[in-house]
Formats: C-alpha cells, sequence, structure tokens
C-alpha cells in the first residue's frame, strides 16, 4: 500500500476514534464542561495531562531543537520537565482543594477582587492564544506533508476535529480523548525512535543508543556527530553556545511556565480527591518521561541522518555532496511543502550543506568553491522526516503522521477549553452576568469555544515562529503574570488584590515588551534579536523568569504598603494550605 492511502487510513481511523469518545463522553452540565464532573482517576488523568502537555512542540519541534542546538537544547528538557515538580509540589494539591473551576476562579476569590480576576483572563487569554499559535502550525506541517494538502486545508480540517469533541464534550470529552492521544502519539514517537537506534548504533533502546557506538565505525554516537558537524565549520554538538547566564534564566522561565500554564492547572481540578491530584502530577511526570528520555537519541540520530546524507563524502571532495538531481524522494516530498530549500549559489549541482557564518570556516569553504550554504532545513520537520530520511516502512511514516496530529490536536484542545471557561464562567457568569442559568453559560461556554477555535486556526495559517520558539514565549508570558500570584495567594496570607493586580501587569507588561522588543512575534519589530543588547545577557525565551521576579516583588511591595486582605481571606488561605 502507498505511503498516502496508508496515512489516510491510520490518520482517519485515529479521528474515527476521537470522535466516537467524544459522542460517549458528552458534557451535561457545566461542572462536565469545565472540570469533567471532578470525576477522572487519577492514572488517566494523568495520561490526559501528558497529552495536554506533550503538544507539538514536544513531539515535532523539541527533537528538531536538540538536533540542530546540540546540548544548548537541553534548557527545553530540564525546564518543562522540572515545572511538574513545581507543579505537584506548590500548587496542584492546593488549587484542588480550592474546588472551583478555572484559575482565575482562584484569584478573584483568593484577592476578593473582580479587576484581579478580569487582568488573569486577559493573562490567561494572551498566553493560550500565544501557545495554540504554535499547535495549529503542527497540525498544518503534518497535514500539508503527509496528507498531501494544502496548509489551510489541514488546518480546517484540525479545527473541525477539535471543534466536535471540544465544543460537544468540553472538559469531560476532552480528558478522555487526551488519553486515547497519549497513546497514540507516545507509540508514534517511540516506534521509529527504536527502529532507527537499532539501525544506527544496534541497540533497540533510544537511552542506552545515544551513549552508545555506532555499527559502522566503532566510534561512540555523540563523538561521531561532533566529528562530522565541525568538519563542516557547525560548533561540536555536545558543547553549548549559550551562556550559563542564559541557559539558567531559560530553564527557570519553562519551569515556572510549566507551574503557570492555565490549560495544564486546571487538569489537577478534574480528579475527585486532594491527593489524587498530587498522584496525578506523579504520573504525568511519569508518561511525559517515556518521551522526553527518548527526545536526545531522536534529535542526535535526526542530525546524525540528515548530515550524512547530504555530505555522504569527505568534506571538499568534487563528489562528497549529494547531487540535486540524485536527491532522494523524502527531500522532493519535504521540498514541496516549503520546508526544505535549496539554492545552488556555485552553479555545481550539488548541495553544499555547512555554517557559513562560522568565520574560522569561510576561507576553507571558499578553497573547496562553496559560495555559502544552500540548504535551508525548517528544525519542525526532523521528527517527522526522520523515519523517511532512515528509510523505514511505510506504516511506521503513517504513525508519526497520527502520532503528530494527536500531539497538537490534544493540547489545542485543552488551550480551547481554557479560553472558552475564561469567558463564559470568568467574565460571562462571573463578572457581567451573574444570573446567567447553567444551560446558558454552558451554551456560551461552547461559543466561545467556537470563536477561539477560528481566533486559533488563523494563528495556524499566519503563525509567528517555529513551533517550539513561539511555545517558549508562551511559557515565559504564564511565568510572568500567574505563577507568582497563584503561589503568593497559596502561602501568603499578608499579599492583597492590589499588590496581586499591580504584580501581574507589572510582570505581564515588562515580559511582553522585551519580546515585543526583540521578537517582533505580535507586531513589526523595534530592534534587530542580537544578543548583544539583551538585558543582563537574557535571551526572549528567558525573559519570563525575570519578569517573574519583577512580579513577586511589586505584588510584594504594593501589598505592604495597603490595607491587609479582610479576614474571610486570610482564612480561606488557611483553609487551603492545611492537608485534608
Amino acid at each position: 500500500m502507498d505511503l498516502q492511502t496508508l496515512t489516510y487510513l491510520v490518520v482517519g481511523a485515529s479521528f474515527v476514534l476521537y470522535i466516537g469518545i467524544a459522542l460517549a463522553s458528552r458534557a451535561r452540565s457545566t461542572g462536565e464542561f469545565y472540570v469533567a464532573g471532578k470525576h477522572v482517576h487519577p492514572l488517566a488523568n494523568g495520561m490526559a495531562t501528558a497529552a495536554d502537555w506533550m503538544s507539538a512542540a514536544s513531539f515535532i519541534s523539541m527533537a528538531g531543537l536538540i538536533a540542530f542546538l546540540g546540548y544548548d537544547g537541553a534548557v527545553y528538557l530540564m525546564g518543562w520537565t522540572g515545572g511538574y515538580v513545581l507543579l505537584a509540589l506548590l500548587l496542584a494539591p492546593y488549587l484542588r482543594k480550592f474546588g472551583k473551576f478555572t484559575v482565575p476562579d482562584f484569584i478573584g476569590d483568593r484577592y476578593d477582587s473582580q479587576t484581579a480576576r478580569v487582568v488573569a483572563v486577559v493573562c490567561l487569554i494572551l498566553i493560550s492564544f500565544t501557545y495554540v499559535a504554535g499547535q495549529m502550525r503542527g497540525v498544518g506541517i503534518v497535514f500539508s506533508r503527509f496528507l498531501n494538502v494544502d496548509i489551510s486545508v489541514g488546518l480546517f480540517i484540525g479545527m473541525a476535529i477539535v471543534f466536535f469533541y471540544a465544543v460537544l464534550g468540553g472538559m469531560k470529552g476532552i480528558t478522555y480523548t487526551q488519553v486515547a492521544q497519549y497513546w497514540v502519539l507516545i507509540l508514534a514517537y517511540l516506534v521509529p525512535a527504536v527502529f532507527i537506534s537499532l539501525q544506527v548504533t544496534g541497540t533497540p533502546v533510544p537511552q542506552i543508543a545515544f551513549a552508545s557506538s555506532v555499527v559502522d565505525d566503532g566510534g561512540f554516537l555523540l563523538e561521531k556527530l561532533d566529528r562530522i558537524v565541525t568538519d563542516l565549520g557547525f560548533g561540536a554538538y555536545t558543547s553549548g553556545a549559550k551562556s550559563r547566564t542564559d541557559v539558567f534564566f531559560i530553564t527557570l522561565a519553562l519551569m515556572i511556565g510549566t507551574a503557570g500554564l492555565p490549560h495544564v492547572i486546571v487538569r489537577f481540578f478534574t480528579v475527585p480527591r486532594v491527593r489524587d491530584a498530587r498522584m496525578s502530577a506523579g504520573w504525568a511526570l511519569l508518561f511525559i518521561a517515556i518521551l522526553y528520555t527518548t527526545a536526545p537519541a531522536v534529535g542526535a540520530l535526526a542530525r546524525l541522518n540528515l548530515t550524512e546524507t547530504i555530505q555522504h563524502g569527505p568534506v571538499g571532495a568534487v563528489d562528497g555532496n549529494l547531487a540535486y538531481e540524485e536527491r532522494p524522494l523524502w527531500f522532493r516530498t519535504w521540498e514541496d511543502t516549503g520546508l526544505l530549500r535549496f539554492e545552488d549559489k556555485n552553479a555545481d549541482g550539488r548541495i553544499q550543506y555547512y555554517d557559513d557564518t562560522n568565520p574560522d570556516f569561510a576561507a576553507t569553504a571558499r578553497e573547496y568553491g562553496w559560495r555559502g550554504n544552500e540548504l535551508g532545513v525548517d528544525r519542525d520537520i526532523m521528527v517527522l522526516a526522520n523515519p523517511e530520511i532512515a528509510g523505514l516502512p511505510n506504516w511506521v511514516i503513517a504513525l508519526v503522521a497520527a502520532g503528530g496530529i494527536a500531539a497538537a490536536l490534544s493540547t489545542a484542545a485543552g488551550l480551547l477549553l481554557v479560553i472558552s471557561a475564561a469567558v463564559s464562567h470568568d467574565l460571562l457568569k462571573s463578572v457581567f452576568a451573574p444570573e446567567i442559568s447553567e444551560r446558558g453559560e454552558l451554551l456560551a461556554g461552547r461559543v466561545s469555544a467556537a470563536v477561539a477555535i477560528l481566533v486559533a486556526g488563523y494563528l495556524g495559517y499566519n503563525p509567528p515562529g517555529f513551533v517550539a520558539q513561539v511555545v517558549a514565549l508562551a511559557f515565559g508570558l504564564a511565568a510572568a503574570s500567574l505563577f507568582p500570584v497563584i503561589l503568593l495567594g497559596i502561602f501568603s496570607l499578608r499579599v492583597n488584590k492590589y499588590g496581586a493586580i499591580a504584580g501581574m501587569v507589572s510582570g505581564l507588561t515588562f515580559t511582553l515588551s522585551y519580546i515585543i522588543y526583540f521578537k517582533g512575534v505580535f507586531m513589526a519589530p523595534f530592534a534587530e534579536n542580537v544578543s548583544e543588547n539583551w538585558l543582563f545577557g537574557i535571551s526572549p525565551e528567558g525573559i519570563g523568569a525575570l519578569g517573574a521576579a519583577l512580579n513577586f516583588a511589586v505584588a510584594i511591595a504594593v501589598s505592604a504598603v495597603t490595607p491587609p486582605p479582610p479576614a474571610t481571606v486570610r482564612e480561606l488561605v488557611e483553609r487551603i494550605r492545611v492537608p485534608s
């Protein structure tokens, strides 16, 4: 069976599964729509949380980042997994004991302020739409390559599927759909990793293959990769180019951003008891670790396969580079998507792939007759293209396509639901129309989810960057805005509504301004992205940690010079801090 037919069958079967689960799990009350009726088993919630968390950034883009960044890519592994430790210890059980539906619910009641609730909603919507842009881009990439349709058509199909099970099933439908999506995405990630690990190193366990020797020359995988990339002017794979300061701040921003993501936090409102929230976080960390400990091997193997395919002979030899006319089928199909590009700068008909920004290698490249790097590779294709580069069976490639779509759709659905809940519950029910009936609130939730899906589709069609980059910026916004006021709301009796509002506004404004200035993500850039101009050497991906510090400082300082919270609020804080 040809690849496209097989892919249609595998992806179509997964869609039928998701829709069937949604029909069987239709939400019939606001409690089921927002928090699945608080009846989800911790094990199932752990899988759903893992699927919600392991987005297109984790499945599609993270290993691609590691493939090109090497050692520096470890910040994503450390930050995104470490955040779950913070979440399990500092937030999850306390927020579950609070017993409401949403993050703005907690902030509004804890700080006894509708203004604080509205500010939290604004932060939540900004974070979620920034994050969902990356997911919808992932959907477009997978559809455009594997289903051979235009990105706009692929986005429309993805939006329709999410619309069906998010709008119909709410959190109840999403939860059980995400359990199925977890199994699809984890199998899709592990199966090709095992195949390629066995092919390159003779070891079927990717985590062991990462530190094993390759079968062709007996050298270690990372040693060979270092030798190959440095021969082409790239930095050594096992050494980092980022400063320790930037690595620290990016890791910290990703950690506290993870603990502050509203679509992750709300998952811990769905379990029956307080202790189940902590157990869910433990299960989620285990299920996430299966993919995250595999990602370094996937990244290294992908970089090795790509480089050896292009540079199949001695560096500088006349016939050492792949002839463009002899490029393999996978190269041609990814060229059709525009995510792989070739420009013959020296008109020799061969592909020169090297670091043309390295001044030390420039003279050597000119001696070879090279006139600049001729290959453009989008980082987001590495995991998806890796099975094709390695020549794996078509059914494995089809499974990878289904896994990439599952990863993107599972997180997109969770994000769209928290946006829907923020509009229908935190704004409409709690602020503007408190007398609305439960049926009216449920309808409003579904309408707002539908509108959010349309906006998400637009962002997927006009993405502000590659997947992991956009997601990293969303984490920075979460770190700088929501995490500090949630943590202070649990562990401080003195921080009041004035401090919370001032902290959220200052942290968000500072972080967003910094990102806009250096990245131009949300509007036309005002400055070149020159690292020499970064504040204290901190990149936009790491500035959220500094924004969080500003949020903490402002919230505590403002609270110190304004009246303390009322007695009812202090009693609430003391109640949620006492174990059940």
